[in-house]
């Protein structure tokens, strides 16, 4: 990627992150349904660390890395309204009428996902800490699974930019969001370790990228890391990453094609 396009995309996410600064109350709202599971689900499921199989004697130690990378999937879900809006507005094609690089026009909305993600990521991370968490893998674990909820954010974040440009209907967006967000939380260990889930579950978390970015971060935190556990997830999540920003770079062609 030549220095231009990097210079070009550093502007361009600028011009979003300063969309993002002038309303943060968006970013408080992300910021909602994290807080409930942090200190609702936390409370009301401590007890089940009981049963065993969770690696830790305290809910709260694994419930955390569920929720920042959960939060990380709840945000990325909705770049493609952003796109739509921008769409909508001929914002987006104004910028096709400029010599800026159409890669930098996308790989913005990547490298903007990936920072607010990471602002969330942070933010749970100290709240938790504050409602007594251990992270036992120190700085090092932190810095992993904050890497892997910023993957995760890129894939579907990617994905979502490419639905927008396809389907170009809000409604779309939200049925298609609204049928993925349960069934990849819930079948994931978010709430509840493979060891304690149905088997059949339990087999198809093992192909979800959202528990790949869970298990890479659980395992990172632990006093005792399994770096197996780490590379056999966060290889994947990087190819899929890679893949879906290939696939959105060849979706926004396809739309500038058309208009």
């Amino acid at each position: 990627m030549s220095t231009q396009v990097l210079t070009q995309t550093w502007y361009m996410t600028q011009r979003q992150l300063m969309a993002l600064v002038r309303q943060p109350v968006f970013l408080v709202i992300q910021l909602v349904q994290p807080v409930i599971w942090l200190f609702l689900f936390g409370n009301l499921f401590k007890k089940v660390v009981e049963l065993g199989g969770f690696g830790t004697t305290s809910y709260l130690d694994y419930l955390i890395p569920g929720i920042v990378v959960m939060s990380a999937l709840g945000s990325s879900m909705w770049a493609g309204m952003g796109t739509l809006e921008e769409i909508e507005r001929g914002t987006l094609n104004r910028f096709l009428t400029t010599p800026v690089s159409r890669s930098a026009l996308m790989n913005a909305n990547v490298v903007q996902n990936g920072i607010s993600t990471a602002v969330q990521s942070v933010i749970i991370l100290l709240l938790g800490k504050l409602g007594g968490a251990d992270y036992s893998g120190g700085a090092g674990g932190l810095l992993v699974l904050l890497v892997c909820a910023i993957l995760l954010g890129t894939v579907f974040g990617a994905l979502s930019n490419a639905m927008g440009m396809l389907v170009r209907q809000r409604e779309s967006i939200i049925g298609i969001n609204t049928f993925l967000l349960l069934p990849l939380t819930f079948l994931s260990s978010a709430f509840m370790a493979p060891a304690q889930m149905p088997s059949w579950m339990a087999d198809i978390a093992d192909f979800n990228p959202v528990n790949w970015a869970m298990v890479a971060g659980r395992s990172a935190m632990a006093s005792d890391p399994d770096w197996g556990d780490v590379l056999s997830r966060g290889g994947p999540l990087l190819v899929l990453a890679v893949v879906a920003v290939w696939l959105s770079t060849r979706t926004f062609r396809s739309y500038q094609k058309s208009v």
